[in-house]
């Protein structure tokens, strides 16, 4: 008999895609995806950040036993400056490096977001702007010893300690995090899953 303890699964160890979808109500469980992340020749960022989403839930869906019709969530998120596609810092000189060049200007993040059932594949896009002020060569080098820059597509997080740098906002919060919400929710919808978690 299929566990009935989760209503779909997270193709994600992220901490804050699991924070993100608990915020809403909806309950998981987390599931490994292990795809190539790299990008192609040519490939626009906003059908990597969708490609890559959907690569990440179609390997989950396939490690699942064929009974199991639950879905798979899966997400990916890029910080895009001049069609430049900033990855997570290697070490500190790569974050320093991120950080000079996203200093003072505005660039964006987009999240692709795919949830896959059995019979069907569903995909959505977040754009946001985010823009930051100057920032010194002492807090840089500050930043990185706090450890939040590692793990981050362009070397920050707006959620914590990243949050000091960035002056303005345009579109999602919890997009720029690494899950947005409302595309999200839009797709659980589809699927029947987000009526179950507004009985709470």
């Amino acid at each position: 008999m299929v566990a009935t303890e989760h209503q779909i699964y997270l193709a994600s160890s992220s901490p804050r895609r699991s924070e993100l979808l608990t915020q809403i109500g909806v309950r998981f469980a987390v599931i490994a995806a292990d795809t190539d992340e790299s990008r192609l020749p040519d490939e626009a960022p906003e059908d990597y950040v969708r490609r890559v989403a959907l690569d990440k839930a179609r390997m989950a869906r396939m490690r699942l036993p064929t009974e199991d019709a639950r879905p798979v969530l899966a997400a990916d998120t890029a910080v895009v400056l001049d069609q430049c596609i900033l990855g997570k810092p290697a070490d500190p000189e790569d974050a320093a490096r991120m950080l000079r060049l996203l200093a003072g200007r505005t660039h964006r993040v987009l999240t692709g977001v795919a949830l896959v059932l059995p019979t069907h594949d569903w995909t959505a896009i977040s754009a946001s702007r985010v823009t930051f002020r100057p920032i010194r060569e002492d807090e840089m080098q500050r930043y990185w010893r706090t450890g939040e820059p590692l793990d981050k597509a362009g070397g920050y997080g707006i959620q914590g300690y990243g949050a000091v740098f960035v002056a303005n906002l345009e579109g999602s919060y919890s997009g720029v995090m690494g899950l947005p919400l409302f595309e999200t929710a839009q797709l659980l919808e589809r699927a029947g899953i987000l009526s179950m978690t507004t009985d709470n």
